[in-house]
């Protein structure tokens, strides 16, 4: 294979290698680890390749034969538009706090400004189907935190997610949406526009390659980049079932920050927040309770 020179060759090393590992983040940093980098890994030969991927593995073949720019034209095609990046784990703008989880996604589509992804983050999750005094916790506090200069992180969600990133847009605030799809696919439907002024004032992004479908599946995986990013992560109200819960879960095995607020002890979404709070997070009432905590990293 001739040397790699040029920024696109480089991005087809990464695009090809993701698309061959089919977005599977453990076996692209099997590689990497192993290899040092795309390029290495596609130059490696075949009993290398063997003994990293093992020797029934259908990925051998695909990497011994090397990086072809036509298997990922429509990767290509869509960093050429205006405001889509690629951003790896060897470039500046790849967010420290996430290189130093287990499993870092290797590589984020980024639709936005890539500056924000290094900047101070608190994650915010909750219910999809919020209470009307939940919706007006996440905005206030989401506005507050904006104020004070934290990116505001979510999933792009429904309910709470909605509703933080809304207040830190109003706030003139930068926020960042994580998405369990393709970065071409926005999800649910009806945030386009929310997704579009997200990007225009922050980042979305996604490890998923593109035109990934909502499969259930990613979603609890997309979670461990918002809490990844992010000092801490606030739970404004959730369930006991809650996929929020997973996020808060993460963000505490990852070292991060974990915030609650508490609500009635006769509302089911309240006891997800009281579950977390028995278990150590701390008891939040306004937000400088959090930043009484990450203060130093604002």
């Amino acid at each position: 294979m001739r040397p790699v020179e040029t920024t696109e060759d480089l991005q087809v090393c990464w695009l090809d290698l993701h698309r061959i590992t089919a977005g599977h983040a453990e076996l692209l940093l099997s590689l990497l680890r192993r290899f040092g980098s795309p390029q290495n890994a596609f130059r490696a030969s075949r009993s290398e390749l063997e003994d990293c991927l093992g020797v029934s593995s259908p990925l051998v073949d695909a990497v011994a034969g090397g990086p072809d720019a036509r298997r990922v034209s429509a990767e290509l095609t869509w960093l050429a538009q205006d405001q889509a990046h690629l951003v790896t784990m060897d470039d500046a703008a790849y967010p420290g706090l996430l290189r130093e989880i287990p499993d870092p996604p290797p590589l984020l589509y980024v639709r936005g400004d890539p500056a924000a992804l290094v900047r101070p983050q608190i994650a915010i999750t909750g219910s999809r189907n919020p209470t009307a005094g939940g919706r007006r916790n996440a905005e206030e506090f989401a506005n507050a935190l904006s104020r004070a200069g934290l990116t505001v992180t979510a999933g792009l969600a429904l309910g709470i997610d909605a509703s933080a990133h809304h207040a830190a847009i109003q706030a003139g605030g930068c926020t960042i949406g994580v998405m369990g799809t393709g970065i071409d696919r926005v999800y649910p439907s009806q945030h386009r526009e929310l997704a579009h002024n997200i990007a225009r004032q922050g980042a979305i992004v996604s490890e998923l390659p593109l035109g990934s479908a909502p499969r259930r599946e990613n979603f609890p995986r997309r979670n461990r980049i918002i809490s990844g990013m992010s000092v801490g992560v606030l739970v404004v109200e959730a369930g006991i079932h809650s996929g929020s819960l997973i996020t808060a879960r993460l963000g505490a095995e990852q070292g991060r920050e974990v915030f609650a607020i508490p609500g009635s002890i006769h509302s089911p979404l309240a006891r997800g927040c009281h579950a977390l709070i028995r278990q150590g997070a701390k008891l939040v009432e306004n937000t400088s309770d959090v930043l009484e905590e990450i203060g130093a990293c604002v």
